[in-house]
């Protein structure tokens, strides 16, 4: 059984077929998703979404939609993690973190957002989904100064001694599609060397596809679409991580989802199969 510590399932790519795409990751295997808020609009109908599909979610405000973001959007924040906070399903604070990758972001606004975030998952006991994108040290330098419950520092890329200093303040790091590029040999390095306990899988479906999804040099030239990503798509993505451990794809299942449990514990609230029938609820 599988675990996708990061699935947006709310996004609009996945509009059109959300029941199917649910259905066909429990038929794959995957038995419980995480998913992360990204704007406080969004926290009613996400929240809505975890319960019609029987999946975890997590309350923030991500560093790339906070264009228009106040401090009203924080306050809101703050009454939801209140008012659910005996939801079982209800897992972390996140996706909140720092964006250093997109051009033109306001980096002194993404640093007062992240560290307001870190003090409310200090205050409600939840663990936090990190965005890491050239950002680590920053990070890291929040973490040291506003200790939080651990989490999972999702989409992983950094060095192997910013990954250890994550692990070491009770973080598990998440591997997703960039781990299937052969090209990859940093991130792949990291999979096969880091402690077992310190590793997580993730799709960030629609976002990250694996390779065989990517569109090639000459696809992009003919615009032809990109393969949008899935939550039925892990336990591929895990035989990846299978291959380069040398473990079992049942042992990397257990394995991961382990892990995917001690870094946020309240799933251990929640049933992993079967999910109820959502055709109604997300259509």
């Amino acid at each position: 059984m599988w675990t996708d510590t990061h699935c947006h399932l709310d996004a609009p790519e996945f509009a059109p077929d959300r029941a199917a795409v649910v259905r066909r990751a429990q038929a794959a295997g995957v038995t419980q998703l995480v998913l992360p808020a990204v704007a406080a609009a969004h926290f009613e109908e996400l929240r809505a979404l975890a319960h019609a599909t029987g999946s975890a979610y997590a309350l923030g405000l991500h560093p790339l939609w906070l264009g228009g973001a106040t401090e009203a959007d924080l306050e809101q924040l703050a009454h939801c993690l209140q008012a659910w906070r005996d939801d079982p399903h209800l897992v972390a604070v996140g996706e909140i973190g720092l964006d250093h990758f997109v051009p033109g972001l306001d980096r002194a606004r993404q640093q007062h957002f992240y560290r307001a975030q870190l003090k409310l998952a200090r205050r409600f006991g939840l663990p936090v989904l990190l965005h890491v994108r050239r950002s680590a040290d920053h990070l890291l330098q929040g973490l040291r100064q506003i200790e939080v419950p651990g989490g999972i520092a999702h989409a992983f890329n950094g060095s192997e001694v910013q990954a250890a200093q994550f692990v070491e303040r009770g973080f598990r790091l998440g591997f997703g599609g960039t781990l299937t590029f052969e090209r990859s040999l940093q991130i792949r390095a990291l999979a096969q060397g880091l402690p077992e306990t310190a590793l997580v899988l993730e799709t960030d479906a629609p976002d990250i596809p694996p390779h065989w999804l990517y569109r090639t040099a000459e696809q992009r030239a003919a615009d032809q679409p990109q393969g949008r990503n899935e939550p039925a798509e892990l336990p591929r993505i895990g035989a990846v991580l299978a291959a380069l451990r040398g473990w079992s794809p049942a042992e990397t299942a257990a394995r991961t989802s382990a892990n995917a449990l001690a870094a946020l514990p309240r799933l251990a609230a929640l049933p992993v199969a079967p999910w109820p029938d959502c055709q109604e609820a997300v259509a």
